[in-house]
Formats: structure tokens, sequence, C-alpha cells
């Protein structure tokens, strides 16, 4: 369904890279002139199909997206989830099928923005195009350390760390703050995320809430003990490439 949404709310891509890196205003406003399509979508809606050879990527505006994978019997891996100010699709610039699959959480409001566009920007742009990579090497440096928590960590790091990361790259792009950030995702979609049973996904959380590290209600969760929650999951946030701006 298109949207009213309006072309300004392309300005949470720019929050987004200046949270990795600096902008000149030149820059600021070559991206707010993308040509781009709004459309707001429902829960659980696929806005790609893995195999699909789509010619745009995809801008979240607002609401939660997760990368995916099928397997033949209808099992479903989470490979990442997405939150405004990402293209998660941003590699197709440079890869023409998809090997996963893109779906919204909840309801969405996404920008498709054609991938001719966003070459012409990063041809006229070069420090944009380097500010583009090094945001698909951050996306990279996510599934590393979501590789290594699925094959090394237990759950209740696996739980931590994942509330970690998702907490301050929400703060980066400014939609979370005092330890405090949305969380509209399902304990079944948290045990696709990290290779776990719901099951065990409801003992680990009633674990962090008994030992006072979390508060998890309405679709909020509040970090009620960041500093023990960091030292209990092994949280090192520098794959983040948040540091990176002041020296960008």
């Amino acid at each position: 369904m298109p949207s009213s949404f309006g072309h300004h709310g392309i300005d949470v891509l720019i929050r987004k890279l200046e949270s990795i890196g600096t902008l000149s205003e030149e820059e600021r406003q070559a991206i707010q002139s993308l040509p781009m399509r709004i459309h707001i979508l429902g829960a659980r809606q696929d806005i790609v199909r893995d195999g699909e050879q789509p010619t745009q990527c995809c801008l979240i505006l607002d609401g939660w997206v997760c990368r995916y994978k099928l397997l033949s019997q209808g099992k479903r891996q989470i490979l990442s989830f997405h939150i405004a100010g990402d293209m998660p699709d941003l590699q197709g610039l440079h890869a023409h099928t998809m090997d996963y699959g893109l779906s919204t959480v909840k309801h969405a409001t996404v920008a498709f923005i054609a991938r001719e566009s966003l070459r012409e920007l990063t041809a006229r742009f070069p420090s944009l195009a380097t500010l583009l990579w090094r945001d698909t090497l951050l996306d990279a440096a996510v599934v590393r350390a979501w590789m290594t928590g699925m094959g090394r960590r237990t759950a209740f790091e696996r739980i931590g760390h994942l509330f970690c990361e998702l907490y301050l790259k929400l703060r980066a792009v400014g939609l979370a703050g005092d330890y405090r950030c949305p969380l509209p995702v399902t304990q079944m979609d948290l045990a696709d995320a990290l290779g776990l049973t719901p099951v065990h996904i409801n003992r680990v959380l009633r674990e962090m809430r008994s030992r006072a590290l979390i508060t998890l209600r309405h679709q909020t969760l509040v970090i009620e003990a960041w500093d023990d929650l960091l030292q209990a999951s092994e949280f090192d946030p520098t794959y983040l490439y948040l540091e990176m701006r002041a020296a960008a």
C-alpha cells in the first residue's frame, strides 16, 4: 500500500550513516533527493523472496524487518533483525539474485529505491560510497557475532548479547535511550534467530528477570543492569563500528 509517510523519512538513513561516519551537507542533500516509492506493509509480509532478482533496494523508514531463510520442511532461520535507517538488501547493488528473504516483523514503512539511482549516487560521491561500504562491513560483523553466538555461547549469553546489540543500534538512530528500547519480536522470533526453542527462550527470560537484569513487557525492553548484562553476555560493542564516528 503506498504511503504519505513523506520524503523526509529518508532522514533515518542519514542518522544511520552519521552514526558510523560523517556526511557533508551536499551528501545529505543528495540522499534526500533520491527518488523512492514509499509503502506501508503489514506484519509478517514479504518484501522480497529468496531467489528473486529485484531492481530496487529497501530502506526501512519505520518498524522492524528480518532477513530469513526457509528450509524445505518450513523451518525458518532468522539471519538478522533490521530497524529504521537500515538497508538490509544493500548488497544487492552488486548481487543480482537474492539468497535470502526479507519480511516485516510487525507493520513497517519502507522506501524502495532503484538500484540504478544508488549506483549514480555512489559514483557522484565516492566518500558516500565508502560510507555505504562501511555499513555493509558492519552488517557482516553482526553476522560474525551471531555465528559465534550460535556456535559457542550459551543460550543466556546469546539472548543477552542480542539485547545489548539491538539497544545500541536503536540508540544510534535515536530510537532508544535510558537503557529502554522497543522489542516487537515474539519468543518464536527469538528462537528462530538464536537457534533455540521457545521454551528455552522463555526459561532464560525468566532467569534474566529474576536476576534483575531486564524487564520485558508491552514490547518494550528495559535493561535494568547494563554493566551486569554486558559482563554476563561477554558483549564487546567494537564490532558495531559506532565508535568510528569520532574518527571518520
